[in-house]
């Protein structure tokens, strides 16, 4: 038995994981590489194996960076099936059409400026890559995988519908359960339950995304939140979110929705959801209250919408984004990215971050690399559409938000699968997968590398 590593080694993003059981070939997500656009080259590479003879795929949740890459893979081959929980299907058909999209409008802005390479992939490959979905998992319930393997799926609490794989497989007459974390989400989330990891493993493959840190409590980021917006409205300045579609815009929608409630913030606040994304992964929310936590399940079956609040705005279409621009105060905008790469959250950033008087407030991790994390870095002024914008409005980063686990739930989450004789760490910067290694005890440790191989 093998395991092999082609993404998020020796880094934070692309997550794409390789078991082998005799000729048996079963992969763990095929993410995308995010950081900054002279990654397409990197994503464009070889995956470090042949995508047809993948039998499996098994996927542990809808963010691009573990499942950005299957359209290409299917592009390249792969024919065999795809499994995960029902909502992660449902989100991913949203986030492998709106990457195509992208991917297309990037290849006309090169072919524009005399460039002939085309696009990662495109409409059709996303569509390809949907049809290859089979078996939805649920939690806890093994699935058969084909000559005495299976695969069980465990709440991660990362974000609607995510999950830990567990693998147990016989070679040689010795069995071993091999535990992929996926994302791990902290232990206290207002919308999800808390991860629910196995016990009694062999193995782990695990992330490392804040293993050197632990988050600034959840009820002190969501004050830190609401001062922010109250703040900023004072001032009479936008405030702007670069948000994740995924979670954290429903999060964030939520505890709106609570502070006007609480009058901790002024419930005729203009609220702006510029995220065509976002705003259907909202409504798939209410389709898939089996994962959410029993008090908001009960909440959506009782005809209730916890993410509705005064003043909001769902805005689909991109002239009415582009009038978004006109806004000069009093407002709350959230847009995607996250962490700043593309999309319609620059184009509100050079209209705002030149304003004193505004706030740019971050929600979550911030890639090397990326714009946002230039700007959380201190940057005095940032480049956007060709032009250099001063960095004059005022920045919060506020990571009690985050969707990742910190130091601590990590370490609670790993001690709860067992004494495993083995835990691979990825998906993780240098400085954090170091010092995560250090606290681990009564495991061996290792750190695989790109295109990295173990024997089990």
């Amino acid at each position: 038995m093998q395991i092999s590593f082609h993404g998020a080694a020796g880094g934070v993003t692309g997550s794409c994981h390789m078991v082998t059981v005799g000729r048996r070939k079963i992969l763990v997500d095929c993410g995308m590489f995010q950081g900054g656009r002279e990654l397409h080259k990197e994503n464009a590479g070889d995956f470090g194996f042949d995508p047809a003879e993948v039998d499996i795929l098994l996927l542990t949740h809808a963010h691009l960076d573990h499942c950005g890459r299957i359209p290409l893979l299917v592009k390249r081959g792969f024919r065999g099936e795809i499994i995960s929980t029902a909502a992660t299907r449902d989100l991913t058909r949203l986030v492998l059409m709106d990457s195509a999209h992208l991917h297309e409008e990037e290849a006309k802005h090169r072919h524009r400026h005399g460039q002939k390479e085309g696009p990662l992939y495109d409409t059709i490959d996303a569509f390809d890559a949907i049809e290859r979905f089979g078996r939805s998992a649920r939690y806890g319930k093994p699935i058969d995988l084909g000559h005495g393997i299976t695969a069980t799926f465990h709440d991660a609490g990362h974000i609607l519908g995510s999950a830990s794989i567990l693998i147990e497989a016989t070679e040689d007459g010795r069995k071993r359960r091999i535990l992929f974390s996926g994302d791990i989400g902290p232990r206290e989330r207002p919308l999800l339950n808390p991860p629910d990891p196995p016990g009694g493993v062999d193995a782990v493959v695990m992330e490392t995304t804040y293993g050197d840190r632990d988050h600034r409590s959840f009820d002190d980021s969501v004050e830190e939140f609401y001062d922010a917006i109250a703040s900023t409205d004072r001032r009479g300045g936008n405030v702007i979110i670069p948000t994740f579609a995924l979670e954290r815009a429903q999060e964030l929608l939520f505890f709106l929705r609570e502070g006007m409630a609480s009058k901790r913030i002024r419930s005729t606040l203009d609220v702006y959801l510029d995220s065509p994304m976002a705003i259907s992964a909202t409504k798939l929310f209410e389709r898939h209250p089996e994962a959410l936590k029993p008090e908001l399940a009960d909440m959506i079956r009782g005809g209730q919408d916890p993410f509705q609040l005064p003043g909001i705005h769902f805005v689909r279409e991109a002239r009415d984004s582009a009038d978004l621009n006109r806004v000069r105060s009093g407002s709350v905008l959230m847009a995607g990215s996250g962490m700043c790469t593309g999309g319609r959250i620059r184009h509100h950033l050079r209209h705002n971050l030149a304003h004193s008087d505004c706030s740019i407030v971050f929600v979550g991790f911030a890639a090397e690399g990326t714009l946002a994390r230039i700007i959380v870095d201190g940057a005095q002024k940032v480049k956007l559409f060709g032009h250099w914008i001063p960095v004059k409005a005022q920045v919060h980063t506020i990571n009690g938000f985050s969707a990742h686990a910190g130091r601590s739930d990590l370490l609670d989450w790993h001690g709860r699968t067992g004494t495993p004789e083995v835990t691979f760490l990825v998906h993780g910067e240098e400085d954090s997968t170091q010092s995560f290694a250090k606290a681990l005890k009564g495991t061996r440790v290792e750190m695989p590398q790109l295109h990295q191989s173990f024997e089990l």
